[in-house]
């Protein structure tokens, strides 16, 4: 059954496969393009390129943004010493590779939906989506199967042979470190030093299979339902069209001022870049990290506490003065009060983030139909939305910027160097905390769109309907519904209203004069006149055939 002029009307019509295929390869093929390339731009702005190949660092990395695992590991067996031991663990999504992938795959992915028509079989968009999730799993399976390899890390380079005694000609002498030692041990230890000087650390990474599907698979229909909701012109099922009217406002919203917020970082980061010594690291760092900053200062911006500790050279990754403050004391929970302390700039931090809030409401407000509502309740309801979706939005950036990174080498049971990460949110505070911020940003926001004239009330009995009206998203409007007017008409701006008198029709341009009424042909009176030409006396034409005879 061919589907009809308004999509099946959200019944269970013909699937076009044919469609359904070439939609999933193209959402998958540019996602995977785009963060393959942000992955690879990233590293090498970086410099990891110079300590490993960037084909499998890539494949890791774009692991790591969809949701996988990566599973770092150490073989120090080169060092020559007995009881050596390397233990590294890493828990971080580089976001920028992540949003890349999702901006592409939502895009393409919703313009295969517009096709529809007004309404989507829920069939259909179920298919669809199950074709991009099989699809996305399947070449993130091949990215897993290739993201392994070996880092080689020289000792030369990192200093080692400068040691004194690392070069094992001076073994227990005089002035040297085998001095410090009692027995035989004096001569022992500069000669493990020496092998460690000659020596090369490799550390390999691989990536965890079962772990990547799954949280791939999970990335990606999450980022395909964020799409649909955040969609005001993607057409839904018959039976999740209030979702356009309820949800799609506050949630289109809140993902355009979250998108902004990142754009806030890259110039600030391209602002830092100008005026460093290594502006390609700060680039790099930027292409892989900037939502990771930028959505954790959202959070932490309203109020939502976070619990962490740095230790060793990790402590320098994190801007200041978080890092300070982690230093200092890692019991108490980070707040913007406690970074105030050291920083009163941080305060800026809690004006940006309510400005942020505010937009987010007045952009909500302006994309929801007010209808017959008087401002009052239209703020009321327009709170009662952007609050639920700051709840459950607020929760997700708290657990996507969490880190968690910790690394050590012992040697002969003394800690050689440690090194770790821990910065974790409270989700449960963050959805008490985004419920509150949402329904004040969406109230003054809605009373202040209303009082800019930029949500008009509707009279009663308008003949008008919105766009929230529509049964599958996009406004729909026709003869039979004419769309809602932006603004009142006026009679002095509108021609089509001006009063003509009868005699000013010529004044059209497309009439040459008056128009003249023809006159009617003139009608003989009934009753017997003059027969006409051939024929009888009644004005019947004769015959052709004779007359009979009698």
């Amino acid at each position: 059954m061919a589907r009809d002029a308004h999509g099946g009307g959200g019944g269970t019509g013909h699937i076009p496969w044919g469609d359904v295929v070439l939609g999933a390869i193209a959402s998958v093929g540019w996602a995977m393009v785009a963060m393959a390339g942000t992955a690879a731009l990233g590293l090498h702005l970086l410099g990891a390129d110079s300590v490993g190949a960037l084909g499998p660092m890539t494949a890791a990395v774009v692991v790591l943004g969809a949701g996988g695992s990566v599973s770092p590991s150490g073989d120090v067996s080169a060092f020559g010493l007995d009881g050596a031991e390397a233990h590294a663990a890493l828990s971080v999504t580089p976001l920028g590779v992540g949003l890349a992938g999702a901006l592409f795959l939502s895009f393409f992915f919703l313009r295969s939906l517009r096709g529809a028509g007004v309404t989507l079989p829920g069939a259909e968009l179920a298919v669809r989506a199950g074709a991009v999730v099989v699809m996305f799993v399947a070449v993130l399976g091949g990215l897993a199967w290739a993201g392994h390899d070996v880092v080689t890390i020289d000792s030369a380079s990192l200093g080692l042979d400068e040691v004194p005694g690392a070069d094992g000609d001076a073994p227990g002498g005089a002035g040297g470190i085998g001095d410090l030692l009692p027995g035989g041990l004096g001569g022992l230890l500069p000669d493990r030093l020496a092998d460690l000087a000659r020596a090369q650390a490799h550390v390999g990474f691989t990536v965890d299979a079962v772990k990547s599907l799954v949280g791939g698979a999970c990335w990606v229909l999450g980022v395909l339902v964020i799409a649909v909701l955040a969609s005001r012109r993607t057409p839904l099922p018959s039976r999740l069209a209030w979702l356009h009217r309820t949800v799609r406002p506050a949630v289109s919203a809140l993902v355009s001022v979250l998108l902004v917020a990142v754009v806030a970082g890259c110039a600030a980061a391209a602002y830092a870049a100008v005026g460093d010594d290594h502006p390609k690291r700060i680039a790099g760092a930027a292409l892989l990290g900037a939502p990771n900053g930028t959505w954790l200062g959202v959070p932490l911006g309203l109020f939502v506490p976070w619990d962490g500790q740095a230790t060793g050279e990790s402590a320098k990754l994190l801007p200041d003065p978080l890092d300070e403050l982690l230093r200092m004391s890692a019991d108490e929970p980070v707040t913007v009060g406690r970074l105030a302390e050291l920083d009163h700039r941080v305060w800026l931090l809690a004006v940006a983030a309510a400005v942020m809030m505010l937009y987010a409401g007045v952009l909500a407000a302006t994309r929801t139909d007010r209808g017959e509502a008087t401002a009052a309740r239209f703020a009321g309801r327009c709170a009662l939305r952007l609050g639920g979706v700051t709840a459950a939005a607020l929760p997700l950036l708290v657990w996507l910027t969490r880190v968690s990174a910790d690394g050590s080498l012992s040697v002969l049971g003394f800690d050689a160097f440690g090194a770790g990460i821990e910065l974790h949110g409270h989700p449960g505070t963050a959805a008490v905390l985004g419920a509150v911020w949402g329904a004040g940003a969406g109230g003054v926001g809605a009373l202040v769109a209303c009082g800019a004239g930029a949500v008009p009330a509707v009279p009663a009995g308008a003949s008008g309907r919105g766009g929230d009206e529509g049964g599958g998203g996009a406004p729909v409007p026709g003869p039979y519904t004419p769309s809602r007017p932006y603004r009142p008409s006026h009679e002095e701006t509108n021609p089509y209203l001006r009063p003509h008198p009868a005699d000013a029709i010529h004044g059209a341009p497309t009439v040459v004069g008056p128009i003249v009424p023809p006159t009617a042909p003139e009608v003989p009176p009934p009753g017997p006149g003059p027969a006409p030409r051939g024929g009888g006396p009644d004005g019947v034409p004769p015959s052709d055939r004779p007359p009979a005879r009698g």
